[in-house]
């Protein structure tokens, strides 16, 4: 399921100037940046920063009361989250939003409906379109996004059966069954063990390498940001604070002192990277 590349120059995502407040309280306040085509970027910042906010706005669910998001050189911060679903922007939640009563299969085959053609009648009965579009789809799903995420053992389990570890892999899987040019994680190894984790981290890889997605991604896990991310964009109390490299944003004094209070350059490296070899911790 290769991705066809937009055509647009420059940014794929460009966030420009968004801020959303609740009441007197603003979650986000002029908050700018780019997303390049093929680039894995981050947004990171401590607990309360505005992350999901932001991921909210720029998919839809959120509109903000000033700046605009674009995607592909169109301006789409008044579009609703389903238009903005079908031109490219497939997300996952920080708290799984499955419908646990249904099959894994049956799950990720909902993430393709906004790209379906079948009309109401076709639906109804079953018949023509529908069928051919149910088979299609259902093909599709099982010989590259089950396969391509190892989930062929589970296809036909319900998904409130499952360990959180597979759950989070079934939304991935949900998100790319919208056929995304912009893949949005939301905490994707959020809960998860290191082993859990460091196979999200290699299907993130891969999904870029092998599928051309470009992903934008909000994360806790610092070592796996560091690891995986071209371009880190870090958030505080709704604001930019710093972005640039991985290397280039763990040495900026305000992110240390976002994430410490105080502190060191030495200090953050180790909340991001743990202690290196034969280093000890008081």
């Amino acid at each position: 399921m290769q991705i066809a590349p937009s055509g647009a120059a420059g940014p794929l995502l460009e966030v420009d100037g968004l801020t959303l407040a609740f009441g007197g309280v603003r979650a986000l306040s002029g908050v700018g940046f780019a997303v390049q085509p093929g680039s894995i970027t981050a947004v990171i910042g401590p607990n309360g920063a505005g992350k999901t906010s932001l991921f909210n706005t720029i998919s839809g669910f959120y509109r903000p009361s000033a700046g605009s998001v674009r995607f592909c050189g169109k301006d789409i911060t008044r579009l609703p989250a389903p238009r903005r679903a079908a031109l490219g922007l497939g997300r996952s939640f920080q708290n799984i939003a499955l419908f646990r009563g249904m099959t894994v299969l049956d799950n990720i085959k909902l993430g393709r409906h906004a790209h379906l053609k079948t009309n109401v009648l076709d639906a109804l009965f079953y018949m023509g379109r529908a069928r051919r579009e149910e088979a299609e789809l259902r093909a599709d799903i099982e010989e590259r996004i089950i396969d391509f995420l190892e989930i062929d053992h589970i296809r036909h389990a319900s998904v409130a059966a499952l360990p959180y570890g597979l759950q989070k892999r079934v939304e991935m899987a949900r998100a790319l069954a919208m056929q995304p040019q912009i893949l949005m994680l939301d905490e994707p190894v959020a809960g998860m063990n290191r082993e859990e984790t460091e196979d999200m981290a290699r299907f993130i890889l891969d999904v870029r390498a092998e599928w051309g997605v470009t992903v934008l991604m909000v994360e806790h896990d610092m070592g796996m940001v560091m690891d995986l991310s071209d371009h880190v964009v870090v958030l505080n109390f709704g604001e930019v604070i710093a972005q640039g490299a991985p290397a280039q944003v763990q040495r900026d004094p305000e992110v240390v002192r976002a994430y410490l209070g105080s502190g060191d350059v030495g200090d953050l490296r180790r909340r991001f990277h743990g202690p290196a070899a034969g280093e000890k911790v008081a």
